[in-house]
């Protein structure tokens, strides 16, 4: 499979199995079938609140020879309530004991939103922390600290803006290896994208699928669907695939990784094949410019009278 390249020549598949949404009692059957359909990328985070299972999974497949550790790149991503560098070490220890891990290939600060410790979901103004309170700099600074133990191999973020990683990149010493946002057709991130490449930063794409089975709490009625889109369609039938294979294939050919979620064995077996989709440059271009945009994951859950956020400080203005 593709790889992407991190600046010291580590090197991870751009495709890997998503695990956001996976319920208990699916992801641990999901891990084992995409590591036996050869998926050698899986991409975790705490607050999906299924690592332990992950974990009993990544356990039976070491156990069972499927796979070795050393073969595996796995991520996961520190919550929003261990945002001060005392609590950075805390998160990830708690990570890597659900996951049954001694290190991570990767490890991402999920939000620049700061809970009070042990916060799940902020509610009120009060279970939040400021910038003044917890400034990114000091969460970097965790962040670069179970690196050098160790602990992880390479360090990065996810929804994070430019001007937040000007912020975190102004800290000095190790620097962001990863920024991992929502990307597919409808938001295509070309400013971040250019700002990440010219900064030697790598991207992930979450919700290439534009994440329909997410929480309906989070979701809006009028959503478009990127399935149904005639050019996205075209594609589909020009190349012999499926609509979701397109929009898999339209990360790879931009060199971002990507991480579509499935517990469906056949759906994770066609996914994995999306990596060897080789688009006709005009093709890509007209993905490029397709008109219509949106946000499937906007961030308003993180805004608003309660909160000292705004959604100028998560994304770009395109």
């Amino acid at each position: 499979m593709k790889t992407l390249t991190f600046n010291n020549g580590d090197k991870m598949p751009i495709l890997g199995l998503g695990t956001w949404k996976s319920k208990p009692g699916e992801v641990y059957q999901a891990i084992l079938w995409a590591i036996e359909a050869g998926y050698r990328h899986i991409d975790c985070a705490a607050i999906y609140h299924n690592e332990n299972e992950v974990g009993e999974a990544f356990r039976k497949a070491f156990a069972d020879g499927m796979v070795t550790r050393e073969e595996l790149f796995i991520t996961s991503k520190l919550w929003n309530d261990c945002h001060r560098k005392e609590d950075v070490k805390k998160g990830l220890l708690k990570s890597l004991s659900d996951l049954k891990l001694d290190y991570l290939d990767l490890y991402l600060v999920h939000w620049p939103i700061s809970f009070k410790k042990g916060v799940g979901f902020a509610e009120n103004r009060e279970e939040y922390f400021t910038y003044s309170d917890v400034p990114l700099s000091q969460t970097w600074r965790g962040m670069q600290a179970i690196k050098a133990e160790g602990l992880v191999k390479h360090i990065g973020m996810s929804n994070f803006n430019i001007a937040k990683l000007k912020e975190i990149i102004a800290v000095g010493g190790d620097g962001p290896e990863m920024n991992q946002v929502e990307m597919h057709p409808y938001l295509r991130q070309e400013k971040l994208v250019g700002f990440c490449k010219s900064n030697g930063i790598l991207m992930t794409a979450y919700a290439p699928l534009g994440s329909g089975d997410r929480s309906n709490s989070i979701k809006k009625a009028d959503e478009p669907n990127l399935f149904e889109d005639k050019q996205i369609k075209s594609m589909a039938s020009k190349y012999g695939v499926s609509a979701a294979a397109i929009l898999l294939a339209f990360s790879v050919n931009r060199e971002i990784a990507v991480i579509p979620k499935s517990v469906n064995q056949d759906r994770i077996i066609q996914n994995l094949e999306a990596a060897e989709i080789v688009f006709d440059q005009e093709d890509l271009e007209q993905l490029l410019q397709i008109k219509d945009q949106y946000r499937f994951i906007d961030g308003t859950f993180f805004t608003g009278s309660k909160s000292p956020y705004a959604l100028s400080d998560l994304w770009e203005s395109e």
